[in-house]
């Protein structure tokens, strides 16, 4: 199952240093998802944001918003 694929990556991230800063410097939830994809975790960016405003362990899941850049 997805999240449960989700939460245990979420339980790494937050004892692997690297992990979590290569996840914080990600743009999208979907970005998070490839992240997550090349360890061997499979879940998408919406079931990421599903989770935003929660708490997973000690990590909480916040959704950021950033506009976008016009020209």
């Amino acid at each position: 199952m997805s999240l449960d694929q989700l939460k245990t990556f979420l339980g790494r991230m937050q004892d692997d240093p690297g992990l979590r800063q290569a996840v914080q410097a990600a743009a999208t939830a979907d970005d998070v998802a490839l992240i997550a994809g090349r360890l061997g975790y499979e879940f998408s960016g919406d079931e990421l944001l599903r989770l935003s405003g929660q708490k997973v362990g000690r990590v909480t899941v916040t959704k950021q918003d950033i506009p976008g850049e016009y020209n």
